[in-house]
This record gives structure tokens, C-alpha cells and sequence, in this order.
């Protein structure tokens, strides 16, 4: 969750910053709202260029946002276990040999994250070291070495951007036929102020990069159960089965009250629908009926 979530958060915020300058440089250009063609090349641009923005950040603000020690020399047998437990599976799922952090918190999480297979990094909490025993975390460390095999983050930062660009067109055309219409009934004949417009323009694209989300949290839970089962092919299915259960019998997480990075325990109802993860049985009994 934390690794979607930074992903997403960061992608909002610049999306927004981005549609600032957009709304500066359509009308510097001679470009209106009802110009569809130019205006949706434009949204691809700004909207493939967020995403990937937020991409090539994802590494560097996951870091900083946990306070993550990068192990370059272990310093102790822990951290040589886990330096060594990744690099061997690494090796075997045929990726380069990712950046290795630890970070003090007592929630079981870890996360996986970079631009590309050959820049990226696994982050492990050290309540996960201390609640799991080494089986269940070489299971949790095998899902996150398969996300990164399974290049989930580009995959995920393309469709990103293709719904970045839908939330940027629809969100100016709509602004535009407010515009148009309060300009048919204003009897001046003038529309909606340049203030005006942008603040529907910027509110839109915040409502409509919400509404978004449920997308990307469909493509973020689907690509949980490959990992799931890429954990098995490297390390066996019976060790994932056993992390889950240990996540499914722990405490909720105290990150947001409701969700764990690693896992999310909930009850089946309408905010699964922003949900990164699926819920926790529902993973179990996938991996059962490998």
C-alpha cells in the first residue's frame, strides 16, 4: 500500500501542478477547449509526463518518506541474511540485483519500488523481521522481487498515464461546455472569468483523478495476486500461504487505521474499490488453488 500510495499521491499532486501550467500555456498557444484534437495531444503529454515524473521520484521519496537505511555493507547478521536471501532471488527470477533497505517500524511491511528492473529497491520494516519467522520472509521478499521482475511499476505508471490524460480532456471539455453555456444565458455574452474556469478546471481534475483511482486499484490488486503467485514459484507456495496468515492474524495497521503495506484486512464492502491489495482470504485461497 505504501509503495501505490506514494505512487498515486505523488502523481495527484503533480497532475495538478502540471494542469497549473497547462491552463497557462493552451491559452498562450490559441488553443480552446473545443479544439478536442490539439487539446487531447496536449492532456497525453502532460498526462503520460506526470505519471512518469512520478516514476522516476518513486525510489527516492519512498526512501525519505520511511527513513530507510540502504544496506551497502551488512552490519550484522540480519542484515546479512536479508542482503543474501535477495540477492539469491534475484538471481533466480533473472533480475539485476536490487538496492536493499531497512526501516524502523513496528508494522510487518515491505515494499518494492524504482523506475526499472535495473533501479530498483525492496525496503523491509523491522516489525516484519521481528513478527516473521525467516520462511515468512523470504515469502514476502520473493512477492516483492516479483513485482519488480513483473515490471508492475512501469505497467502501472502507463496506465497512470493514459488515465491522466482522459482526467485532464474530459475535465477542460466539461469546464468548457460550463463555459459555453453560462455564456448563452449571461445576456453580456461573456462566460465564466479566466478565475472561474480554472477552479472548475483544477476541481474537476481533482473529482475526476479520484474517480480514477478505482482503476488503477483494480490493475494494483490484480497484479497482488501475481506476485502472490511469483512468491510461490520461487520459494513455495506453503510460505506465502504462511505470511498471509500471519498478516491475517496481526493487529491493523497503524500507517492509516485500516490497511496493511502488505497486506489489507478488511470486510467486503463498496471501499475494496480503493483498495491497492486484495483482502487477505481472498489471496490465501488463490494461492491454495495453485
Amino acid at each position: 500500500m505504501l509503495r501505490i500510495g506514494l505512487f498515486l499521491a505523488t502523481n495527484l499532486a503533480i497532475l495538478l501542478v502540471l494542469g497549473v501550467v497547462m491552463n497557462l500555456v493552451l491559452p498562450a498557444l490559441g488553443i480552446e477547449p473545443s479544439q478536442y484534437q490539439s487539446l487531447f495531444i496536449f492532456a497525453a503529454l502532460f498526462g503520460f509526463g506526470g505519471a512518469f515524473i512520478s516514476l522516476a521520484m518513486s525510489k527516492w521519496l519512498a526512501k525519505r518518506s520511511v527513513g530507510a537505511h540502504v544496506i551497502t555493507q551488512p552490519r550484522n547478521s540480519t542484515e546479512q541474511w536479508l542482503f543474501n536471501t535477495i540477492a539469491g532471488q534475484a538471481q533466480r527470477a533473472g533480475i539485476p540485483m536490487p538496492e536493499v533497505a531497512i526501516y524502523d517500524s513496528p508494522e510487518p511491511n515491505a515494499f518494492a519500488t524504482g523506475a526499472s528492473k535495473k533501479s530498483s529497491l525492496v525496503a523491509v520494516s523491522t516489525g516484519l523481521l521481528r513478527s516473521m519467522n525467516q520462511d515468512e520472509v523470504e515469502a514476502v521478499l520473493a512477492h516483492e522481487i516479483s513485482h519488480i521482475a513483473n515490471g508492475d511499476m512501469v505497467t502501472l505508471t502507463l496506465i497512470q498515464g493514459v488515465v491522466n490524460t482522459f482526467v485532464i480532456f474530459f475535465a477542460r471539455v466539461i469546464a468548457g461546455v460550463i463555459n459555453n453555456a453560462t455564456r448563452s444565458s449571461s445576456q453580456s455574452g461573456q462566460g465564466l472569468g479566466g478565475f472561474a474556469y480554472f477552479g472548475i478546471v483544477m476541481a474537476l481534475e481533482l473529482v475526476f483523478g479520484i474517480l480514477a483511482s478505482v482503476i488503477v486499484m483494480w490493475f494494483s490488486r490484480h497484479r497482488e495476486f501475481r506476485a502472490d503467485a511469483g512468491s510461490a514459484a520461487l520459494v513455495g507456495k506453503h510460505k506465502m500461504i504462511a505470511a498471509l496468515k500471519r498478516l491475517q492474524n496481526g493487529q491493523e495497521s497503524t500507517l492509516d487505521g485500516s490497511m496493511l503495506a502488505f497486506g489489507i484486512q478488511s470486510k467486503r464492502s463498496f471501499s475494496e474499490l480503493f483498495m491497492s491489495h486484495p483482502p487477505l482470504a481472498k489471496r490465501i485461497r488463490a494461492l491454495e488453488q495453485l
